[in-house]
């Protein structure tokens, strides 16, 4: 790999953006695609293909056969609420290979013995977010019912750019919050369309194990699948 390639390389990786490595298998050659620019490339359905499921490989192309090296950040999940749902949705997370944290600054619930496995941090959301530097490659959930603490953290994740934002509550709970964040925090119509709400896959989940189940498998088909298809698993 020459130096040019493998520096572009380390600095999108340290950073956190997804790249790719093509190379030609006959010449040998090579490229570096970064996501950002990946829509724009000859290869870019196969490129965002790999980016999505995570996966290097082998294809056919047009062009010959290349061989794509791809470089996805770990995926991490933050919980605003150290809740019944969260003691579920946390180590479901972990099995699935996110790196889970818990913001609560209720120190009743956000406890050690509650989430032995698990980071939990007892601060408030204005407190604890900032230093977690999430980003693209980070699913947010709101659990707690309290807009003291929901709100604050809904806006901190549509602000970094979260790759899924879920909120819990009904319908009528949900509209009242578009409501809030609208005029409290300015966030637009099209912010405001990011909040998957209500959270998770219809599959009519009822005990907070069952909406844990229903919250990944949301989470799985926005981090997997292309969006129109990912929009039709939620509205079946």
């Amino acid at each position: 790999m020459k130096l040019d390639i493998l520096a572009a390389l380390n600095a999108e990786r340290a950073a956190r953006r997804a790249v790719v490595v093509i190379t030609e298998v006959e010449s040998g050659a090579q490229r570096l695609v970064k996501a950002a620019d990946a829509g724009k490339d000859p290869l870019s359905e196969i490129i965002d293909k790999h980016l999505r499921m995570a996966k290097s490989g082998m294809e056919e192309t047009a062009q010959g056969r290349v061989f794509l090296t791809v470089h996805v950040p770990s995926p991490r999940l933050v919980i605003a609420g150290a809740v019944h749902i969260s003691q579920t949705l946390a180590p479901v997370g972990q099995l699935l290979g996110y790196d889970v944290t818990i913001v609560d600054p209720r120190t009743a619930f956000a406890s050690i013995e509650r989430f032995p496995d698990v980071k939990v941090i007892a601060e408030w959301p204005d407190v604890a977010l900032p230093p977690l530097n999430i980003d693209h490659y980070t699913a947010f959930v709101a659990l707690t019912h309290d807009p003291k603490i929901d709100d604050p953290a809904l806006v901190h994740a549509l602000k970094r750019d979260c790759f899924y934002v879920g909120a819990l509550g009904s319908r009528k709970t949900h509209a009242r919050r578009l409501a809030r964040l609208k005029e409290e925090a300015g966030l637009s119509d099209a912010d405001l369309a990011r909040i998957h709400a209500p959270i998770g896959l219809p599959i009519g989940a009822v005990s907070p194990a069952e909406i844990a189940v229903a919250i990944m498998g949301e989470i799985t088909a926005r981090l997997r699948l292309k969006a129109d298809k990912a929009e039709k698993s939620e509205a079946a």
